[in-house]
């Protein structure tokens, strides 16, 4: 039986070779049809080019399939593996200290997500990183992919790894929504969160009409189209899958080099479907007393993430990232103890576009949730 990373690769090369096969068998008996001269040449260079389409696709979707496979199989999971609910996942803890980190990815990426600001945070406490069931190297399990079911697989992957607690949750975009779920859940031994551009319930309503109308097409046209490119190897023809950060950590700039070249396009789908009832489950999560919350948003001037900003009118884009800055702001109700940063020229990525920020604030966040720093001035909104 194939495994889940090979599956769609063997679909496309199979789908690939049939018309690569019948161009042949058309090609073969076109000498002996009584057709045109015109029509005959004609026919030849058209299936001539499928041929050549397909068998290059063939062959650049094996190759990438192959080479990922090589990969994996010489870079085995950083971290440790357990069973959760009878299925593998993926948890990598570095560094010491107490409270621990909790890292939660956006919707289609793992754990490999943080690499630029997970060793630096790691000289100040503890800090996990995990993949969500069906990314990085934990093992698809059945059922939807909304923040209750997320919020359980992780709590159950954190009673294995004996994480009790204290522990502050920080997540990025989507796991806005998965966090409040978790702290609702098990709010015992939470001790603060981080939202690093987060995700807040039901946010597609109160987006511009026209962010709304096309809104589906961008986010399957990003999923298909996006997977269909990584499934066929270009980034990978395009020297794009081993870019290390540098000689100080060449093997995590390889390992997310390698993670830019992946992806398992139907837990993304899933986690993109899911969307809308994530919203449902945690719109009426919090507040949450004085529970420490420090928020981090991207910059509402941002010109860095230009998919978005191409596809949509200067006004509808406008009004979406000043909806988006108002949706930031209402963060801070959720407790007596928030504050937010606004991180000067930094698109929906923060811990991309602006690790240094996180590199900065989040250690001195930990500090004052032990009550070794000054607390901060609560309810402010700066721009760093």
């Amino acid at each position: 039986m194939l495994s889940a990373s090979l599956t769609i690769p063997f679909i496309i090369v199979v789908t690939a070779l049939l018309p690569a096969y019948f161009s042949v068998r058309r090609l073969r008996r076109l000498r002996s049809l009584p057709i045109g001269k015109f029509r005959r040449i004609s026919e030849r260079v058209i299936l001539s080019l499928v041929m050549l389409v397909a068998v290059v696709a063939a062959a650049s979707t094996t190759f990438n399939a192959i080479a990922h496979e090589v990969f994996v199989a010489h870079h085995p999971a950083p971290g440790q593996i357990y069973v959760v609910n009878g299925y593998k996942m993926h948890l990598w803890c570095t560094g010491e200290g107490s409270p621990t980190i909790v890292l939660e990815s956006g919707a289609g990426d793992d754990s490999l997500v943080w690499g630029k600001v997970k060793p630096g945070l790691s000289n100040t406490t503890r800090v996990c990183s995990y993949d969500r069931a069906g990314t990085g190297w934990s093992e698809p399990q059945p059922g939807p992919r909304d923040s209750d079911h997320i919020v359980e697989q992780l709590h159950a992957l954190l009673q294995q790894a004996e994480i009790t607690g204290p522990i502050v949750l920080m997540g990025h975009s989507i796991a806005g929504m998965h966090m409040r779920d978790y702290v609702t859940r098990y709010p015992q031994n939470v001790k603060g969160i981080v939202f690093v551009d987060g995700s807040t319930p039901m946010q597609q309503d109160h987006f511009p009409e026209e962010l709304r109308a096309k809104m589906p097409r961008l986010i399957w046209t990003e999923i298909l189209v996006g997977g269909a490119a990584l499934y066929l190897g270009v980034p990978r023809v395009l020297g794009q899958c081993h870019s290390g950060t540098g000689p100080e950590n060449w093997e995590v700039g390889d390992l997310q080099g390698e993670n830019g070249c992946s992806v398992n396009v139907p837990v993304a789908a899933g986690e993109y479907t899911a969307f809308e009832q994530d919203g449902i489950e945690t719109i009426h999560t919090g507040p949450y007393g004085d529970l420490p919350i420090l928020i981090f948003s991207q910059d509402p001037a941002n010109r860095v993430d230009k998919n978005m900003s191409q596809s949509l009118s200067p006004q509808a884009f406008a009004e979406m990232n000043s909806t988006w800055n108002q949706m930031q702001e209402d963060l801070k109700k959720l407790s007596t103890r928030s504050r937010r940063i606004i991180a000067k020229g930094s698109g929906h990525y923060i811990e991309l576009y602006r690790s240094d920020l996180l590199l900065k604030e989040v250690p001195l966040f930990i500090e004052q949730v032990r009550g070794n720093a000054l607390p901060p001035q609560y309810g402010t909104t700066t721009t760093e």
